[in-house]
Parts: C-alpha cells; structure tokens; sequence
C-alpha cells in the first residue's frame, strides 16, 4: 500500500478516437489513471513510450517543452485525472 498523498480534485475524462495533442504541458501534478484504450506518450526528448489500460502515470512536466500524447486504438478513450496539493 502506498503513502497518503493531499489531492485537490477528480476529473473523468473521454477523448475520441482520434485524438492526436501536439507538445503541452500538464496544467499540474496528477495521476492519469487508464480507464480503457491506451496512448503513447513523446517526450521533448524523443522518447516514446506506450501504457494500456491500467497503467497509472504520474504527470509532472509542468514547465518546459512538455509531451505529446496519442490513442494506440481508433477507439474513444477513457481516462481519469486525480491532480495533488
């Protein structure tokens, strides 16, 4: 089992099928849970790396060039943000 950690809100997420974001930021630090689908995740650096359903991903590029993020299936894709104090 995990630590507790202070978190702010929830919000549930549906993204189409075609969903293709070009570099961006997260607007904080928060987890991505994968509801469904999965995505493949660029960094600034040109890495890319790609999570299922399941996966949990902390999200703390909040400054700098960011990351790109894509659907792997032509599918709606559902997802859920828990953001942190």
């Amino acid at each position: 089992m995990s630590e507790r950690e202070e978190v702010e809100r929830i919000i549930f997420r549906k993204v189409k099928s075609t969903y293709d974001y070009d570099f961006h930021n997260a607007p904080e630090r928060q987890y991505l849970f994968l509801m469904d689908g999965g995505i493949e995740i660029e960094t600034s650096l040109g890495e890319k790396r790609q999570f299922e359903t399941g996966h949990v991903l902390l999200l703390e590029d909040t400054t700098g060039k960011g990351h790109k993020t894509r659907n792997l299936k032509p599918a709606t894709r559902s997802s859920v943000f828990v953001t942190l104090k």
